[in-house]
Formats: C-alpha cells, sequence, structure tokens
C-alpha cells in the first residue's frame, strides 16, 4: 500500500504502525506560533481495540493498512471458534470465541454480519444494529403492577438475557439493540 501524509490525515482512514492496523478517530491541526504544523491524532487498535494517541509533524507520513469491509454471514459455531462465509467471495473465515463472544448472544445462524479484513485475513465481525429475536422464557408480569418504566428479565431464543417490560409474554417477537442490548420495542407477527 502507499504512504498517506500528515496533511492527508482525517477521520476514519486506516494505517499501519508497527505492522498492526489502526483506525484514526481523531486529528486535528494545531499550528502554534512558531515552529512546524503538528497534526494531534487518536488512533484505535483494529486487533486489540486500544487506543492510542500521537502527535505528528506536518512532513511525517503513516503507511496505508489493507483494510476493507464486507458483509457476510454467521455459519455456524466450531469449536472454540466461529465461522462467517464473505458474502463476496463466498469464502468461509473463522475467529476465535474470545473475539467475538460478547456479539454472539445476539446471533442466530444466517445472521447478516459486517465483516472486517487486514491483509485478506478476517480481524472482526460486527454484528447488525438491531435483531429480533423471540422471547424464549419471562415470568408472567405481575397483577396490579401498573407503575411506569416496570421491567423484568427475558431470555430470548439465542440464550441471552435483557430486560422487557412487563407487558411481554413467552413467544413475543422484541427488538434490540445489540450495541447497549437493551429492548427497543415488541415487533407484530
Amino acid at each position: 500500500m502507499g504512504s498517506i501524509q500528515a496533511g492527508d490525515f482525517k477521520k476514519g482512514i486506516k494505517v499501519e504502525i508497527d505492522n498492526e492496523p489502526y483506525e484514526m478517530l481523531e486529528c486535528f491541526f494545531v499550528k502554534p506560533g512558531k515552529g512546524q504544523a503538528l497534526y494531534r491524532t487518536k488512533l484505535r487498535n483494529l486487533l486489540r481495540g486500544s487506543l492510542y494517541e500521537k502527535t505528528y509533524r506536518s512532513g511525517d507520513a503513516l503507511e496505508s493498512a489493507d483494510v476493507h469491509r464486507n458483509e457476510g454471514v454467521y455459519s455456524y459455531r466450531d469449536g472454540d471458534s466461529y465461522v462467517f462465509m464473505d458474502n463476496a467471495t463466498f469464502e468461509q473465515h473463522s475467529l476465535p470465541a474470545a473475539i467475538v463472544a460478547d456479539d454472539m448472544r445476539w446471533l442466530m445462524e444466517g445472521a447478516t454480519v459486517g465483516l472486517l479484513f487486514w491483509n485478506e485475513k478476517l480481524i472482526a465481525m460486527t454484528p447488525p444494529q438491531h435483531v429480533i429475536l423471540t422471547v424464549t422464557y419471562t415470568e408472567p408480569a405481575a397483577r396490579g403492577n401498573t407503575a411506569n418504566n416496570v421491567t423484568k428479565p427475558a431470555t430470548v431464543e439465542t440464550g441471552a438475557e435483557i430486560q422487557v417490560p412487563a407487558f411481554i409474554k413467552e413467544g413475543d417477537k422484541v427488538k434490540i439493540d445489540t450495541e447497549s442490548g437493551q429492548y427497543h420495542e415488541r415487533v407484530q407477527t
């Protein structure tokens, strides 16, 4: 890949530092009264998720990272990893459970996901923003309990537990925000 000059730094670019991919989250141009212009950046490591802050001078450059996103499908679990199919190439790629375990609680086999590749290797998976799942277990609402915002625990078909309003019953389909893990709305079938 090519190099990116400090003057071309902007939010969203993917760069390689010490042979690891990073995404630029922020870039601020600073022109001190004396001396060279500076670029203060905040970067996120795409392999570990850690944040990295660094200031670059106007003559500096970073190597561009070979990072791209594709749409894919969750296929199945294989021991300690999950297998995904790339919709563009129909190739299957796996990710260790340690990397994606938290997001997998919202996915059923066949669910559409976002796949992140670096140097043609799958490094991350992004679930859809919302999923619709069936409630498999929840206690009946307590009679007479009509106060505002009364919630109760419910288990959905993937095994995840969420808080739902008191009127939700077993068999209802609910829309869940995968980022926060919160109930969004009941879906009528």
